[in-house]
C-alpha cells in the first residue's frame, strides 16, 4: 500500500468531533484513530488505553522532552497530546489515519507534517454550540465558561484549516470524510470549501 495523507479533524469543544469520529469507527472500521495522551482525569465509562492514553504530569513531561509526541496542547486546565511513533507507521502502511485534536495541536502538525489534511468542524450555529457543551452535564460552569472562550477563538481560526464540515448531520460529516480520507483525487476539488 501507498503511504497515506494524515487527516486531522479540529474544531471548537461541544461541536461532536467525538460523536462523529465514534460513527466514523463504526462504519468504517479500517480507519485508525490516534489515541491522545492526556493529564485530565478520566470520566465516567472512560477507559485507560481506549479513550485516552491517562499520564500525570511527570510522565507527560517525559514525552514531550523525548520528542515523543507530535503534538501537545493544554485545554481547560489539562494536556493532550498525540504519541508520534503509531502515527507515521500506520501513514507507512497505507492505513487511513485520523487525528481528533484541538487547535493548536492542529497548528503544530501543520508545522511538522505539511502535507496533512486538516478539517474543521463547525457547529450549525454559536448557539448549537453553547446549547451542546451545556447539555454534556459533566462539567462544572467555570470550565464551561473556559471552553466557551476557547470557542470564539478557534471559531476565528477556521481559516487556517484546509476545508470545512458543517455538522448538520453526523452520518453526512462521516460520508465525506471517510470520501477525503480514501480519494485523495477528490480533495483538490474541496479545498477551501465549506461542505
Amino acid at each position: 500500500m501507498s503511504e497515506r495523507r494524515l487527516t486531522v479533524l479540529s474544531g471548537p469543544s461541544g461541536v461532536g468531533k467525538s460523536t462523529v469520529v465514534a460513527e466514523l469507527r463504526r462504519a468504517h472500521p479500517e480507519v485508525w484513530l490516534s489515541v491522545s495522551v492526556t493529564t485530565r482525569r478520566p470520566r465516567p465509562g472512560e477507559v485507560n488505553g481506549v479513550h485516552y492514553f491517562f499520564a500525570d504530569g511527570e510522565e507527560f513531561d517525559r514525552l514531550v522532552e523525548s520528542g515523543e509526541l507530535l503534538e501537545w496542547a493544554e485545554f481547560a486546565g489539562n494536556r493532550y497530546g498525540t504519541p508520534r511513533e503509531p502515527v507515521l507507521r500506520n501513514l507507512a502502511a497505507g492505513v487511513p489515519t485520523l487525528l481528533e485534536i484541538d487547535l493548536e495541536g492542529a497548528r503544530q502538525v501543520r508545522r511538522s507534517m505539511p502535507d496533512a489534511l486538516l478539517v474543521f468542524l463547525a457547529p450549525p450555529t454559536w448557539e448549537e454550540l453553547e446549547k451542546r457543551l451545556r447539555g454534556r452535564g459533566t462539567e462544572p460552569e467555570d470550565v464551561i465558561a473556559r471552553r466557551l472562550e476557547a470557542g470564539r477563538i478557534e471559531m476565528a481560526a477556521e481559516s487556517e484549516f484546509d476545508l470545512t464540515l458543517v455538522n448538520t448531520s453526523v452520518q453526512d460529516v462521516c460520508h465525506r470524510l471517510i470520501a477525503l480520507m480514501t480519494d485523495p483525487q477528490g480533495v483538490a476539488t474541496t479545498i477551501n470549501r465549506e461542505v
